[in-house]
């Protein structure tokens, strides 16, 4: 992780104009493989930038804003990729965002997250959730190819995916159908 980039972010003034936001959401966009949730954490900040939304520093934003520095300067240090050892990934879901950790040997890897846009938003918690897998195997396909990962998920019903016999929407079949290229192993974690 580049320090100058860190200090720079760990004394950003607070922001106090759109632009200002962007400026300090772009310097962020840098470390956030480093940041666990980072879409999520920085919603907040987004929503200030959309086209004809009023400015109005508001109290979640200044928590956003100084969660994101402290995250930033507390980073844990990532691990190296191992690619004879056995690879993990843990997916979740909340209202707008998704968050992903790619894992081997307890260590975390890299960090992945994306915000929700469009028809997603609406989704429910099952197609959420399993839109976050599907997403976080995407992007680390390069390394999960050809290898058993286990997929750890916080959502109960996606440990019986692999064994539905039948699925109910297209959506679930395009993502299963592009999950099966994959020896994955879904696991529940509490």
């Amino acid at each position: 992780m580049d320090l100058e980039k860190v200090q720079v972010i760990s004394q950003w003034p607070t922001p106090h104009t759109v632009t200002e936001v962007r400026s300090f959401i772009g310097a962020c966009q840098y470390l956030r493989k480093f940041i666990r949730h980072f879409s999520q954490i920085a919603a907040p900040l987004h929503s200030l930038t959309k086209a004809n939304q009023k400015f109005e520093w508001s109290r979640n934003h200044q928590e956003s804003f100084h969660l994101l520095k402290r995250k930033i300067t507390e980073a844990l240090v990532l691990a190296l990729l191992n690619l004879q050892k056995p690879f993990e990934v843990e997916a979740d879901a909340s209202n707008y965002a998704l968050g992903a950790i790619l894992f081997q040997d307890g260590k975390p890897i890299a960090y992945h997250s994306e915000m929700f846009s469009g028809p997603v938003l609406n989704y429910p918690t099952y197609d959420k959730e399993l839109y976050a897998m599907h997403q976080a195997v995407k992007h680390w396909r390069a390394y999960l190819l050809g290898k058993e990962v286990v997929v750890h998920s916080d959502h109960k019903p996606l440990q019986f995916l692999t064994t539905q016999s039948k699925l109910q929407q297209a959506c679930h079949m395009k993502w299963m159908s592009y999950l099966q290229q994959f020896n994955i192993v879904i696991k529940y974690k509490k």
